[in-house]
């Protein structure tokens, strides 16, 4: 979720770029590819929290993931041990 929170207000931050600089007077194609480095720059210098939130969630995220695929093999060996015992049991049969 912060990384959509983030997502939004840097979007905003566009928004508001374009808005005020349309206002100024500037316009044609430079006025989003302006609109755009200025919404950077603030967003760099005011959504730190936000960027931060975002991160850790994200990288939170990647330990979940992690911790799931190095649990996997041990899962395939347990099951791989139980259908052993099976086969032998309907060997032994």
């Amino acid at each position: 979720m912060p990384l959509v929170i983030y997502t939004l207000l840097r979007i905003a931050l566009v928004g508001a770029a374009l808005g005020v600089l349309y206002l100024v007077g500037l316009r044609g194609w430079l006025l989003p590819v302006v609109a755009v480095v200025v919404a950077l720059a603030v967003s760099y210098l005011t959504l730190g929290r936000p960027r931060d939130a975002a991160t850790q969630w994200m990288a939170g995220r990647a330990e979940q993931r992690a911790a799931r695929r190095a649990a996997t093999p041990k899962i395939d060996a347990d099951a791989a041990h139980e259908d052993a015992q099976v086969d032998e049991k309907l060997r032994a049969d």
